[in-house]
């Protein structure tokens, strides 16, 4: 659906319905008292005032304007500030009869307003701008309402399932995001302009909005912010640091957000950008807020998207494969069968991006806890470790490594090979200990005979612990059965 939004075609626009940016004595056709911002037009004419002030919003009174078009071109500035009042009434949606007329008005409105922005013959000077910022921050900037555990007050709610909450002023809400991102792409735009109403205030709000269990509207501002993080390079760093309070607050307050698997797809195509050497600060952001994302529980809701972010700085500077691989370890699932197939998932796609050099600082650790997965009694964990040795990058940095590799596995694969239940984990281990026989033989042997030295150890061990039983057995039941005490 959003596809089609985007792929919106563009009208053509006559010269005649060009909007011209005021004229040298009308230039100050309206006064704009902004809160936060000191007026950018003097005083006007009552007259011109008046028409541009329409009634306060939510008044309940919505005025029907003519279109843009159908006026001389002289008034048509002060005909497009109008339109945008009108555009900032709210509504409620929760009764769709309630308001239908006025709700249709405004709907209107914003579609007008959409295509004279797309066309790019709207020249729209300061105060244009700037009304039609606030107009925006008016419709989207709100409370959202509470999250659907917060309603039940149930807190064991599958992060998975499909029940998606949907705005029901979305009609409208899908209108103005539509306008923002027509107006942010637009290349009539001038940034040193426009920097000025899309401040960080507006950047900071926006990214509250990342929380809104609607996925419609988290997908129109991931195609926003990352417009505005490629064009406004002032706000970059600004709109780093708030996404990264925010993965904080995430991992160690709440573990509860609707918009963590978008953010990381914005940042996927920072990573991407990012110059080398690489920043300290970037590195700073892999190790303190990347990686503690494989932390909470809801894992499996964005891992896609956080397991590309990861294997993108590998791939930028592949120094960061042991960092990377050792903070994989650090949060590697103990009970969680499914977040364990994950994570097996991204190692196998860190260590394709691995060279020998940090393989071999991590693979010590690295190769206990496959050892670990090889065994495991969930049979798709065992499977997934195993299928490691399908990729021919792994298969060459483990050979060139057998000699430390191979006595720390090969335990783990003849438990495997004598006693898993499933057939197919058996039948591929047993092809795994067939390409290490090839591979090397004269270790796999050496390794084989110590695995037996042990084995019959442990069975000698077992065996004398048995025998000194029995004799404690026969003691006790010779001095006398009365004051015999039985400890288990």
């Amino acid at each position: 659906m959003f596809t089609k939004i985007m792929k919106r075609g563009h009208r053509k626009v006559p010269k005649s319905d060009v909007i011209e940016s005021p004229l040298p004595n009308s230039a100050s056709s309206l006064t704009v008292n902004h809160a936060s911002r000191v007026a950018v037009a003097p005083s006007v004419a009552n007259s011109q005032l008046q028409t541009a002030s329409a009634a306060p919003p939510n008044s309940g009174v919505v005025e029907v304007l003519p279109l843009l078009r159908d006026v001389p071109v002289s008034e048509r500035h002060v005909l497009f500030l109008r339109k945008l009042q009108i555009c900032c009434f709210t509504f409620d949606f929760s009764d769709t009869l309630k308001s239908a007329r006025e709700k249709e008005i405004k709907r209107q409105t914003l579609s007008e307003v959409i295509d004279l922005v797309q066309s790019g013959s709207c020249k729209m000077n300061e105060i244009m701008q700037e009304e039609l910022v606030r107009m925006i921050s008016v419709n989207i900037f709100r409370c959202l309402p509470p999250a659907s555990h917060e309603n039940t007050g149930t807190e064991n709610v599958d992060p998975e399932e499909d029940d998606f909450y949907f705005e029901p002023s979305w009609p409208h809400l899908q209108l103005v995001y539509e306008l923002l991102l027509r107006y942010v792409v637009s290349s009539d735009m001038d940034t040193k302009v426009a920097k000025r109403y899309i401040d960080h205030l507006f950047v900071l709000k926006l990214l509250d909005l990342f929380d809104s269990e609607d996925p419609r509207e988290r997908e129109y501002l991931k195609t926003i912010l990352h417009r505005i993080y490629g064009k406004f390079m002032v706000h970059r760093p600004f709109i780093r640091k708030v996404i990264n309070n925010i993965f904080y607050r995430f991992i160690f307050e709440t573990e509860r957000h609707s918009g963590i698997g978008e953010l990381l797809e914005i940042l996927g195509s920072v990573i991407n950008g990012f110059a080398l050497p690489m920043k300290e600060e970037h590195k700073l952001f892999l190790v303190r807020a990347l990686i503690p994302l494989h932390k909470p529980k809801c894992i499996s809701v964005y891992h896609q998207q956080l397991s590309y972010c990861i294997t993108q700085f590998v791939e930028k500077d592949y120094k960061l494969a042991d960092t990377v691989i050792r903070g994989l370890l650090k949060y590697w699932p103990v009970t969680n069968c499914g977040k364990e197939v994950l994570f097996l998932g991204e190692l196998e796609e860190v260590l394709e991006a691995t060279q020998s050099a940090e393989f071999q600082r991590c693979m010590v650790p690295l190769f206990r806890q496959i050892g670990r997965c090889l065994n495991s009694s969930h049979f798709q964990v065992a499977e997934r470790a195993l299928f490691l040795w399908n990729n021919e990058h792994i298969v060459s940095l483990i050979a060139q490594n057998r000699h430390i590799i191979l006595p720390i596995i090969f335990e783990a694969l003849e438990r495997n090979v004598q006693g898993h239940w499933n057939q197919a984990v058996n039948g591929l281990t047993g092809n795994i200990r067939r390409m290490f026989l090839e591979m090397d033989a004269e270790l796999f042997e050496e390794c084989q005979r110590q695995y037996m030295e042990r084995e019959s150890k442990a069975r000698e061990l077992e065996e004398q612990r048995e025998l000194a039983w029995k004799r404690l057995e026969a003691v006790a039941s010779q001095s006398g059965g009365d004051e015999m005490v039985m400890v288990n």
